[in-house]
């Protein structure tokens, strides 16, 4: 999509239309399947039953996750009619500076499980619409090398924060994500260590063993340095087929086994508390948003401790089984927020009216990641935009349907919950 299409955002629902109906008489078919559940079976035939399990995944009894789904369900939009809503306008406000449209890519780990580009193909993707990319702590391309791809065009970068037991460490992520420019921080509280999740637990696979999504650490000076001067150490793994495919795996990345486990050390910081936050404000002069907040008092006090913005999530369902769907806790952030900070939405968006439903619940942007990463997954780069220009176009299909021209018009009234 050329750097002028950016502009014209406002109109991508009709354009995708008329660019798929008109490729369809010479017989082309869009890349990847534009309905939800065939996306998703797409995507599960083209992964790897490993990456499958690690992508797709949820803990427990994957409850958390089906809440997610359920409680878009439960909302249903009420249309509005005679409404002039010929010219619409995507754009949100968001931390001082106008985006096109109000997605962000959100952060995804291990993404070389989905395609062999990764980080570097949604960064390109997102590019095309003006959407930020929120690089990932547990990439799989070192942000540098993606703030420096020229096919990136000009797109935005903010950076993740997984806070490290390492405190050296976390500052020299800081001042790399500055100097990248990025424009925002997103410290991750709902992971502290990992949950409980079945399906990695059954096939026995955790990518960062294997070497997989851990490029941020390994191309850091300071955790060169800590896994320099670790102890050699023996193995007392047993020499089997799949032991050895596992060090050649190492060996073909570059990653050395004592950099495994100084990243399986350093990882984890369960012992953060709201004391900690002044630390990391003092490190840094990026906007910071705090991601996980689900409870509308964590939502108060992060807003009074002065943090720039809040992040509704709960990791996908990744981490706590039969929690609080995502959808359900927004409206209670946001009431607790009361237009203080803007509020960043992600958990169990599909479509382009998920979009809208969360917009009109309370947020001021809304992070997508499974569209994007099945896409990605079928067909690369290429996937991961057409995933993205789907959802663009049906939520400014769905926009101007329900009688809106701009996100701003959005609130709860255009919603009827079904309960």
């Amino acid at each position: 999509m050329a750097a002028s299409d950016v502009d014209r955002a406002a109109g991508i629902g009709r354009r995708t239309q008329s660019e798929i109906f008109r490729a369809g008489v010479s017989g082309d078919r869009p890349r990847i399947p534009v309905r939800w559940p065939d996306l998703v079976e797409a995507a599960r035939r083209r992964l790897g039953d490993d990456a499958w399990a690690y992508l797709a995944g949820a803990s427990g009894t994957e409850a958390t996750a089906a809440a997610n789904a359920a409680a878009f369900d439960r909302h249903r939009v009420v249309p509005r009619v005679l409404r002039d809503t010929s010219a619409r306008d995507l754009g949100v406000q968001l931390l001082g500076r106008r985006y096109p449209t109000p997605l962000l890519a959100a952060p995804v780990g291990v993404l070389e499980l989905a395609h062999r580009d990764a980080d570097l193909a949604i960064a390109r993707a997102a590019a095309a619409f003006g959407i930020p990319t929120v690089l990932s702590n547990q990439a799989s391309i070192p942000m540098e090398t993606v703030a420096t791809d020229r096919a990136r065009g000009t797109g935005p970068l903010w950076f993740q924060l997984y806070w490290s037991s390492d405190d050296e460490l976390v500052e020299s992520l800081l001042r790399r994500a500055e100097a990248i420019g990025a424009e925002a921080l997103v410290v991750t509280l709902d992971t502290p260590q990992l949950g409980w999740r079945p399906r990695d637990l059954d096939r026995a696979f955790l990518p960062f063993i294997h070497g997989m999504g851990i490029a941020q650490y390994t191309s850091d000076p300071v955790f060169r340095r800590l896994a320099a001067s670790r102890p050699a150490q023996t193995s007392d793994a047993r020499v089997t087929p799949s032991a050895i495919r596992t060090l050649l795996g190492l060996r073909r990345r570059g990653v050395t086994p004592a950099q495994v486990q100084t990243f399986l050390d350093v990882f984890s910081r369960p012992d953060l508390t709201w004391d900690d936050l002044a630390w990391v404000r003092e490190r840094t002069s990026l906007p910071i948003l705090l991601k996980g907040v689900q409870h509308p008092d964590d939502a108060r006090r992060a807003v009074e401790a002065g943090i720039d913005g809040i992040w509704v999530s709960n990791h996908a369902g990744r981490q706590i089984d039969g929690a609080i769907a995502s959808l359900d806790a927004l409206p209670l952030v946001a009431d607790a927020v009361a237009g203080r900070a803007p509020i960043v939405f992600d958990s169990g968006v599909r479509t382009g009216v998920d979009v809208l439903r969360a917009l009109a619940l309370g947020a001021t942007a809304v992070a997508v990641a499974h569209p994007w990463i099945f896409g990605m997954a079928i067909a690369g780069e290429h996937g991961a935009r057409e995933a993205l220009r789907n959802l663009l176009a049906e939520f400014d299909l769905a926009l101007g349907l329900s009688g809106h021209r701009s996100p701003a018009e959005l609130d709860r009234d255009a919603l009827r919950p079904t309960d």
